[in-house]
């Protein structure tokens, strides 16, 4: 073989994580593919580029937002791209990996474990649907929301803010730092609270790009609490819980029969087996940021104060022609952006959750603490190990944890407010949206600052109930937005672009799911504390878990998301196997679960 055959035979095949294939101008080499570490932006002339027809070709468009046609870029390895999935682990370990579920699992017992894992993975299946519209398109999942109805993006904010809008991630971590080092008497948490915000406000000053900083940190602090934890289970000795594993998995449907049972902590349980709520709707913006398919011709949000020279633009939406090529580029997208979330967000959360619901259900099993996990820990679990090692790397675990998650969920809410904002408000969108998010980024730290210095100044010593309010409604905004991903999936995507059956089954699951105890959760606040406060009338509002046996109002809660049910399930479908047979050779990029 001549050195010219040499050269152009190892041009014609790439590296992937499994192995060497020829690369058929579908794969990058790994020179171009390491770039995506730091992430990716491919400038384009938006305004020049062709106009996608109005076709089933083509996504569907609206005439002031069409698509612009360009080729689908070529796929780099998983190694290459991991960063999205690894700040949603991040988001996720404060919140039910470490709080939630091992205090459920403690008061409820492992018959309960069944929901976590099947929480988890219900939320790969809505995460990687939450991605598909951008790595198609590169648009948000905002910009999607918004081709649907105007209300959408609007609705997801304020809901938003309800979640994460409490800093109770800071104020939680912050207690357990100050039970950590007594640094400041525990009751005085408050104070690390504004410092922890403060510092979190600083570090986006690290470098230019502002989901790279986000990025290296949230994988740092990810493998420290992976570390940890295994490290935990080693010194504790708590392998013996496992045993109890198989049976609460295959646990189907189990709930607690007592009085004392908390819907709006189980609702918040099931809803951070996983990120949860607001924080899965970041899914899409990241892969954006990062620049997973199409969105490696959006612009990356850049930090003004840097000098980081022409802001990168953010335009509509982009499309490719399904050629041959480009349905190869898709499929392989697809597979690697799938991969790089469960290995990553799926198995890091199994690992450290299950873990932590070891420690917690041999040291605290049986207790009732209110579904208050700060207390099971440090009042109860942590006391009982009697100092050492093992005391304080379970201290180091769970402030990193809580630490991650308030640094992912201020990530969370300034980023995807601020492509809300940019996408809604005229006068906003002709400027840098690295501008509007520095200032909401600011506003959003002074926001917490307030909180969390008056609760602590109020003598609001128990921080717990921010995190609970937070679930509840992370829990109830994700029954609206299942729907809308699946419908906006099937009617707004070609025959190529859109979910195989499989998946299409799985977010009809995921709305009915949290469906179901959005309305168990409804009925209880709305027959509970409200009617106590306001109208008794509203007891009528009660809803029972069989169902049966709920008020008259209840009943008309459960009418409603049966209605939300067969609309969605109709819809989907219908769209489905209308689009069967449009597009030439879309089999090309199709499957089950595709």
């Amino acid at each position: 073989m001549t050195d010219e055959e040499h050269n152009r035979s190892e041009d014609d095949t790439a590296e992937t994580d499994g192995g060497t294939v020829q690369r058929e101008d579908v794969y990058t080499s790994d020179e171009e593919g390491k770039k995506y570490r730091e992430s990716v932006y491919y400038e384009t002339d938006y305004d020049e580029l062709e106009q996608a027809p109005d076709t089933s070709t083509y996504p569907k468009d609206e005439e002031d937002s069409p698509f612009r046609l360009i080729d689908m870029p070529e796929v780099p390895k998983i190694s290459h791209i991991v960063g999205p999935s690894a700040i949603m682990l991040g988001a996720s370990l404060g919140s039910g990996e470490t709080m939630f579920w091992p205090t459920i699992i403690a008061e409820g017992s492992w018959g309960l474990y069944w929901a976590f894992w099947v929480g988890v993975l219900t939320q790969f299946f809505i995460n990687t649907e939450l991605q598909r519209w951008t790595i198609a398109t590169g648009e948000s999942i905002f910009g999607a929301f918004n081709r649907l109805h105007g209300f959408w993006p609007w609705f997801f904010l304020i809901f938003g803010f309800f979640q994460v809008g409490w800093p109770g991630w800071a104020a939680s971590g912050s207690e357990v730092f100050a039970a950590w080092t007594g640094i400041v008497p525990r009751a005085e948490w408050w104070i690390i609270g504004v410092i922890s915000v403060a510092l979190i406000w600083l570090s986006y000053q690290a470098g230019p790009v502002i989901y790279n900083i986000v990025e290296n940190a949230q994988i740092v602090l990810m493998f420290l609490a992976t570390a940890i934890a295994i490290l935990l289970m080693f010194l504790l000795g708590t392998f013996g819980e496992l045993v109890n594993l198989p049976g609460g998995a295959v646990n189907f449907g189990a709930l607690p029969t007592d009085d004392d049972f908390d819907i709006a902590t189980f609702l918040g349980g099931l809803a951070y087996a996983g990120a949860g709520g607001y924080t899965n709707l970041s899914q899409g913006v990241w892969t954006r940021e990062k620049g997973y398919g199409m969105g490696s011709y959006q612009g990356r949000v850049k930090n003004p104060l840097r000098g980081a020279g022409d802001p990168e633009e953010v335009h509509n939406g982009y499309t490719f022609e399904p050629t041959e090529t480009n349905l190869k580029r898709w499929k392989a997208w697809w597979k690697v952006t799938q991969q790089e979330h469960f290995l990553t967000f799926v198995v890091g959360l199994l690992i450290v959750a299950t873990i932590a619901m070891t420690i917690s259900a041999r040291f605290a099993g049986g207790q009732d603490f209110d579904g208050d996990g700060v207390t099971m820990w440090l009042d109860t679990i942590i006391p009982g190990l009697g100092g050492g090692v093992a005391a304080w790397m379970l201290y180091a675990l769970l402030f990193i944890a809580l630490f991650s998650t308030q640094y992912a969920i201020t990530e969370v809410f300034v980023r995807n407010s601020a492509d809300i904002v940019y996408q809604k408000v005229p006068s906003v969108s002709s400027g840098d949206m690295g501008r509007v998010f520095l200032g909401l980024l600011t506003i959003f730290a002074l926001w917490g600052i307030v909180i969390i210095a008056g609760s602590g100044l109020l003598g609001w010593s128990q921080p717990w109930i921010l995190l609970v309010i937070g679930a509840a409604a992370a829990g109830v905004m994700m029954w609206p937005y299942n729907a809308l991903a699946i419908i906006l999936n099937t009617t707004r995507l070609p025959e190529h672009l859109q979910p195989g059956w499989g998946r299409v089954v799985a977010m009809w699951w995921a709305t009915g799911f949290f469906g179901y105890f959005s309305v168990l959760l409804i009925g209880a606040q709305l027959a509970g504390p409200i009617a106590d406060a306001t109208i008794p009338a509203l007891e009528a509002f009660s809803t029972s878990a069989a169902v049966i046996g709920s008020g008259i109002g209840g009943y008309l809660l459960w009418v409603f998301a049966l209605v939300v049910q067969i609309y969605t399930m109709y819809v989907s479908a219908r769209a489905k196997l209308d689009a069967d047979g449009t597009v030439e050779d879309a089999e090309e990029a199709q499957g089950f679960l595709a």
